[in-house]
């Protein structure tokens, strides 16, 4: 590994633990609640106000809804699938189990961390829940919403898109972060520190260990040569 490549490391680990500290240390956690609270009774007012938004809001954190975000990330990886030769096709394969791998081991740390807090909608009193104002059953609620999951895994997915595809594909996964990350927020299942802070810092610590050193790699090559299936590498001697 280059001295860049630990010089990089060291950077996002200290924005990673900056950006966590600045919102876990102050009292009632200073600024960011102020940012939360703004955020999340912008968005609890305007689907009083506006039923279609409501409805909009509740469809979006439907859990049925998940798999539109499966299906927009699968989307974007069968563009570079069909480029590929069958080799290229088992070697990305091999990425995006090394990447579910990850994700969970990433995801499992995080819930080490010792927060714990409820979503706004059981945090305030005299809010309303979208599930409520609808009569869909969406998720607009959660005992235990830092860090949040759901963002974290659409970031992860778009740092091996970046590490591993290109930067059209890193930008096309930002969209995809950004449009079904938000939907949690605009509900009040999470607050919006629950993913700029929370899902961001385990993301710029835990993961730029595993895609700016080899580790990822060795994972990708080891499950590229091992897994079932044909087109294997030929065997090393």
């Amino acid at each position: 590994m280059s001295v860049k490549r630990f010089a990089t490391i060291l950077l996002l680990n200290a924005i990673g633990i900056t950006l966590f500290l600045s919102w876990y240390l102050p009292a009632n956690h200073g600024f960011w609640f102020r940012i939360d609270q703004s955020v999340f009774f912008w968005f609890n007012d305007r689907m009083v106000d506006n039923p279609l938004f409501a409805t909009f809001v509740a469809i979006t954190n439907f859990r049925g809804f998940d798999l539109v975000s499966l299906l927009a990330m699968g989307l974007l990886y069968l563009h570079f699938w069909f480029r590929e030769t069958p080799q290229g096709r088992r070697r990305m394969l091999a990425i995006g189990i090394a990447m579910l791998i990850i994700a969970v081991v990433l995801n499992q740390l995080g819930h080490l961390i010792p927060v714990k807090h409820s979503s706004p909608t059981l945090f305030f009193n005299n809010i309303h829940r979208v599930s409520e104002l609808t009569g869909i059953p969406a998720k607009d609620a959660s005992k235990d919403s830092f860090p949040g999951d759901h963002g974290m895994m659409l970031m992860i997915f778009t740092c091996f898109m970046l590490r591993y595809f290109s930067k059209k594909a890193f930008i096309a996964s930002l969209i995809i972060v950004v449009v079904f990350a938000s939907p949690r927020v605009m509900a009040g299942a999470h607050w919006l520190t629950d993913i700029i802070v929370g899902s961001l810092s385990v993301v710029l610590v835990g993961l730029s260990w595993c895609l700016l050193t080899p580790v990822s790699d060795w994972l990708v090559n080891g499950l590229y040569r091992y897994l079932p299936g044909k087109h294997k590498p030929p065997a090393q001697h």
